[in-house]
């Protein structure tokens, strides 16, 4: 398989997923007891408050909502956690690396640093009651593998739209967490061709369509998720799901269905892998 010209690509839901259920059973439950912010700042400044907030509080819980990790606090706050290009959590490390801009000690003894040698990801700590009208949650679809994911959601994404398959499919006021690796292969699998017109999207593909996203996402967050350059489990386990990739990234390589060779194409400044066979566009209307 070629190295994608995207492996600059952000963390997607089963890469989110993945980091926050290996984070679990090591905050769950515990006291932070000391949380130290070795910067000001990240993609935007941190709270000057962070550690202070932070430090004493037991964790509740862990989840995700979309690409961003939540950690719910008994103080009655929750840190969002987003990962950007090459955030990671580095469980008990071996030694302290130039990139841990954040460090958070547990009564457990456990150390987590957060490590992001780009400064693309961010932090926050805000009321969990005000989470869901926080500027980086409001306005997010459902999930796709949640309560209120089916046919009708997919159907109204889809009817009367001009704009590309792809690009639905990838906007997170209608749907979250679906990111190009992703969207790739879910439109592989249900024969849909990224560019066609989402009003040209057939009731037979959509009913394709249907399964195919959870599916992937279910079967990428079993692998662990893609390691294309920085995605790892908090434990430094990298995701292997990049084995099972049938189009992304294998632009040229003969399609696993059909033979006929992967193409590539570039749809607002992201690579499209698609079978030009298997995912033929349909004509355009007159």
């Amino acid at each position: 398989m070629q190295t994608p010209p995207m492996s600059r690509c952000m963390p997607e839901l089963p890469e989110v997923e993945t980091v926050m259920r290996g984070l679990a059973p090591v905050w769950e439950g515990q006291r932070f007891t000391r949380v130290v912010a070795n910067r000001p700042d990240l993609r935007r400044p941190l709270p000057q408050d962070l550690g202070q907030r932070l430090t004493g509080a037991h964790v509740l819980r862990l989840g995700r909502r979309a690409k961003y990790g939540l950690v719910e606090t008994d103080r009655g706050d929750t840190l969002i956690i987003h990962l950007g290009m090459s955030g990671r959590m580095r469980v008990d490390p071996d030694a302290k690396l130039k990139h841990d801009h954040v460090v958070f000690e547990t009564g457990n003894g456990r150390v987590v640093a957060f490590n992001d040698a780009r400064r693309f990801g961010s932090l926050d700590l805000v009321a969990t009651a005000d989470v869901a009208t926080h500027p980086l949650i409001a306005g997010i679809g459902p999930e796709p593998l949640g309560p209120d994911y089916g046919a009708a959601l997919l159907k109204r994404m889809f009817s009367d739209r001009l704009a590309p398959a792809k690009a639905i499919l990838l906007d997170q006021r209608l749907i979250a967490g679906l990111g190009n690796i992703y969207v790739c292969e879910a439109l592989f699998r249900a024969g849909i061709h990224p560019e066609t017109p989402g009003g040209q999207v057939t009731a037979a593909q959509i009913g394709r369509l249907l399964p195919a996203i959870p599916a992937v996402l279910l079967e990428a967050i079993a692998a662990g998720g893609s390691t294309l350059r920085d995605h790892a489990a908090p434990d430094g386990t990298l995701g292997y799901f990049q084995k099972d990739f049938a189009v992304y990234g294998r632009e040229g390589e003969g399609c696993s269905a059909c033979g006929v060779p992967v193409a590539r194409i570039v749809q607002s400044g992201r690579s499209s892998f698609f079978c030009p066979a298997c995912q033929a566009l349909p004509p355009a209307k007159a």
